[in-house]
Order: C-alpha cells, then sequence, then structure tokens
C-alpha cells in the first residue's frame, strides 16, 4: 500500500499534521492502533497556554519567559520563542474549525492560570480542554477524506539501502497479518512513553514509546529521555488525573493535618517533590476544591467531580479528594530540527513522542496541547514538500526479510510472565527512577532491565490466534518499554546534577 506522507499515530499531533499534509495537496494515511478518539490528547484537560492579548498582565514576552524558566535552561531559546509567537494563531485556528472554548461573558475565550504562568493563559473549555480539541480535528479530518486506519500497530519502519525512511511495517490486529504501507514520508505521532510506570502513570495504557523505540531501532537520535514528568494530582487508587484546573481555579493541596504546604501552582517539579515529601513523612495528601463551591464545580470542573465519585467514591463539593504524584508527560524524545525532521531522511516527528526542544527539564503546564498544535502543522507541512523533492520508486525496498517476524516471535518460549514483569518493572521505575533519583537506585534499575532483556527470548505470547491477538500486541509493547527504559535510565545516569524533573539525591 503507497501513500505521499504515512502518518502514525491519531491523537492531537497527529490530525493536526494530517490537516497541514492534506492542504498542502498530497496523499495522507493515517495509522493508530486505537481508536482516534480514545488517544492521548483527551487527557490535556486544563487548558492550551497563548497570549491572546486578554488581560494586561500577559504577554508572548511572559509567555516565552516563563517556559524558558520552567525547562531549566534545557529549552532552545529560539524554538520557544516560535511555539509561543505562534500561540494566537494556533487558538484562532482551532477556534475557527470548531473547537468549543469556554468564553467570557463578553464572548472572549476564557482562560485560567496554570502552574508556572504569570498571569491566566490557557485558554480553556471547561476541563476537557484536550478532548475537545481532539474531537473536533477528527471531524475535521473527516470531512477532508483523510484516510484513517484504526487497529494498526507499529512493528518497525521500512529503510532503503540508503538508509532513508520508505514507510512502515505494520500489524493489523484485526488481522494479525503483517501490512507494508509505503510513503515518500513518515511521521511518527505516536505519544509518549509515561507508561513504563505501568499503575503509577496517568496515561492510558497505550503509551508505551513505541515510535521512539522504532525510530531508535531506525537509527533516529534521541534527547533528554531522563526527563519524565510528575503531576501532582493523579488519585491515589487509581493514578487517573485530576487535571490542573482544579489548581488553576482555586484549589488548595493539603495533608493529614488539614495545612497547606506548598505554592499550588509552582511549577509541577517543585510540587510534586514537596508532595512526595509529606508522603515520606506519613502525611496523606488531598486536593481540597470545596471552598469554590458546588455551582462553580459543576460548572468549570464537571469532570474532575465525576472522576474523583467514581474512582475514589467521594464528593469534590463536599470531601477532600486523595491524590497522589505521578509519572504524566515525557519531555524527551525523538530528536528533530525546526521542520520536525529526524536525523533519518524522511522520518518526522511531533507531538509527545518528538523532543522539540520547548520544554527542556520541565515542560510548563499548558504548553502540551499548544505544541501538539503549532508543531503538528509544521511536522504536516515539511514532510508534504518532502514528498515533492522525493520522485525515488519505493519499489526497491525488500519485503521478503519481514516476513516471518511474527512466527519468531511466536516460537519464543513461555518460561517467564512478561505481565508480571511489566508490573515489577513499573513499581521499580517509580521508586528509583522516579520524582527523586540516587545513583544506587538507578544503577538497580539498569542491572533489572539489562537482565530482562537478556531473558526476553523466555518470555513470548501464550495466544498464537491471529484475528485481535492482544497478547501479541502487549509483548511488543514490552519488548518497546524495555528499549525505553534502558534509554531513559541510562541518560539519567549519565546526568549527574539535578535539573527540572531529574532530581538527584546524593547518598
Amino acid at each position: 500500500m503507497k501513500t505521499d506522507v504515512l502518518i502514525i499515530g491519531a491523537g492531537g499531533a497527529g490530525l493536526t499534521a494530517a490537516l497541514a499534509a492534506k492542504e498542502a495537496g498530497v496523499n495522507v494515511r493515517v495509522l493508530t492502533k486505537e481508536y482516534p478518539t480514545r488517544s492521548q490528547t483527551c487527557m490535556a484537560q486544563g487548558g492550551m497556554n497563548a497570549a491572546l492579548g486578554n488581560v494586561s498582565d500577559d504577554s508572548i514576552e511572559a509567555h516565552i519567559q516563563n517556559t524558558l524558566k520552567s525547562a531549566h535552561g534545557e529549552a532552545n531559546e529560539e524554538a520557544v520563542r516560535y511555539m509561543c509567537s505562534e500561540a494566537p494563531n494556533a487558538v484562532k485556528w482551532l477556534d475557527s474549525i470548531g473547537v468549543c472554548f469556554s468564553r467570557t461573558q463578553d464572548g472572549k475565550i476564557a482562560q485560567r492560570t496554570l502552574g508556572g504562568a504569570s498571569a491566566p493563559r490557557a485558554c480553556y473549555a471547561q476541563d476537557y480542554t484536550g478532548l475537545k480539541i481532539l474531537h473536533t480535528l477528527y471531524d475535521k479530518c473527516l470531512s477532508k477524506e483523510v484516510e484513517i486506519l484504526s487497529d494498526r500497530y507499529l512493528v518497525d519502519l521500512l529503510k532503503k539501502e540508503d538508509g532513508s525512511i520508505c514507510g512502515a511495517l505494520i500489524l493489523n490486529i484485526r488481522t494479525g497479518e503483517l501490512e507494508h504501507h509505503f510513503a515518500k514520508s513518515v511521521i511518527l505521532a505516536s505519544g509518549g512513553y509515561s507508561r513504563i510506570y505501568d499503575k503509577q502513570s496517568t496515561n492510558s495504557t497505550a503509551s508505551t514509546g513505541d515510535g521512539i523505540a522504532v525510530a531508535l531501532r531506525a537509527g533516529a537520535k534521541l534527547l533528554g529521555m531522563e526527563f519524565v514528568q510528575f503531576h501532582p494530582t493523579g488519585l491515589k487508587n487509581s493514578s487517573i488525573l485530576v487535571s490542573e484546573s482544579a489548581r488553576g481555579e482555586g484549589g488548595y493541596l493539603v495533608n493529614s493535618k488539614g495545612e497547606r504546604f506548598t505554592n499550588e501552582l509552582a511549577p509541577r517539579d517543585e510540587v510534586s517533590r514537596a508532595i512526595n515529601e509529606q508522603m515520606l513523612k506519613g502525611e496523606e495528601i488531598f486536593l481540597d476544591i470545596r471552598h469554590l463551591g458546588e455551582t462553580f464545580i459543576d460548572e468549570n470542573l464537571p469532570q474532575e467531580r465525576k472522576l474523583a465519585k467514581l474512582y475514589e467514591n467521594v464528593d469534590p463539593a463536599f470531601d477532600l479528594i486523595p491524590i497522589k504524584a505521578v509519572a504524566h508527560y515525557t519531555m524527551g524524545g525523538i530528536e528533530v530540527d525546526n521542520k520536525s525532521q529526524t536525523s533519518v531522511s524522511g522520518l518526522f516527528a511531533c507531538g509527545e513522542c518528538a523532543n522539540h526542544k520547548v520544554h527542556g527539564a520541565n515542560r510548563l503546564g499548558g504548553n502540551s496541547l499548544l505544541e501538539i498544535i503549532v508543531f503538528g502543522r509544521e511536522a504536516g507541512k515539511a514532510a508534504a514538500n518532502f514528498t515533492f523533492c522525493d520522485d525515488k520508486s519505493k519499489s526497491e525496498f525488500d519485503c521478503r526479510k519481514e516476513d516471518n517476524f511474527l512466527d519468531m516471535l511466536k516460537e519464543c518460549k513461555n518460561e517467564i510472565d512478561f505481565y508480571s514483569k511489566r508490573s515489577e518493572v513499573g513499581e521499580l521505575f517509580y521508586k528509583n527512577v522516579g520524582i527523586i533519583r540516587t545513583p544506587s537506585q538507578m544503577k538497580e534499575a539498569k542491572d533489572v532491565i539489562s537482565k530482562l532483556k537478556e531473558e526476553l527470548p523466555l518470555m513470548g505470547v501464550r495466544d498464537t490466534s491471529k484475528v485481535y491477538n492482544t497478547n501479541l500486541v502487549e509483548f511488543l509493547e514490552f519488548r518497546n518499554m524495555l528499549d525505553i527504559c534502558e534509554v531513559v535510565v541510562d541518560s539519567a545516569l549519565e546526568r549527574k546534577e539535578s535539573c527540572g524533573a531529574h532530581y538527584v539525591q546524593a547518598e
């Protein structure tokens, strides 16, 4: 199967890139292992940063400086300036395609303050911002007749003899067959890797870093993999995200004694460490929004109330919400230039799987949705332009060497249960490569991952059926997660000093 631009991932970044490439006049195909409306973008609830000029104490320059400060010197100022300068245009574009932002009484797009911001800058749609952006993008793609194929799992990238990318090897989950999708350029928009922390993550089970692992095998460079952001407010028992909008609207963080112990709107790394410090003292931590009032909560934070009721059996209009800090966003990823091009010819990346050098060591709250729109559009345009200068035939790729890939996997022994190992790795990384890290803890994690990689041939799939073999998909994900874990802990060990989300404690 051939197309011009092949996009792996149908979240906000992938769908935005698809629309941009389609508008550039090329054929586009989007592949996703889940349905588009289930992608991680829907978890970005609080808002999308843009200095719209609605308040006198905000400006694009203030947005730039807030972002650079949060990044702890690890961001590229030129890239940050570009993203923040494009933010008003990005919001204007989303508004034009139908995103239903909340409004002020005078009809302007409503904005709230998120952590690390010097002014109310996050444009929001109640506390469903990412969800409403995602659904609008999906509807727009359907109206533009963008080809979207679900239940397609990325196995590997296809490379020509000169090393350039010419497509992707895909597992059709519905049929169990391998498919070769050829393209003149490929965009990875496959999301982040915080699910290496297993149940200690706000992310869906799909956030296993597949695109990053595959890009690494194809020779792409990775950057900043040690930087994993822990969100201060995951629900205690389920790790489900309670949006930063709850604190942005005036919620408090309190311990068991009812004491506030931190600035709730400080950057996320600082707040998460403050929570961790309290918990090490034996305190339980709660989010308190009771003082906001039931009417305000139902109007502005309806999802947070529903989630707390459903997963913690508490009503935040009247009860404290038990929370903990959990892995949420991965700043590291595939290194790209200012056109979203990776170090491998024909391969582009955007969204959380890419490192555009705008988040550095700690992402500013409200910048994730901004990044996927600004750089998703850039990636789509750049990949489309790449197709115009690439007139080589893709038929020169030899498919035969890929044909027995699944048979080889199914021949792996089943002496070790990879599901139990996946859970163990999640707990190990949360403890040893988490909010606070020591050299000996990180070294212990590295040794465990090295041993698991050696034992991988002793793990495998018990289900040998072809149709909807989730056991096979989860084994492939686990294989990728081990590769990601190895890079994360190696990067963490290499960076000796604390920086943002990478906080090293002396022993």
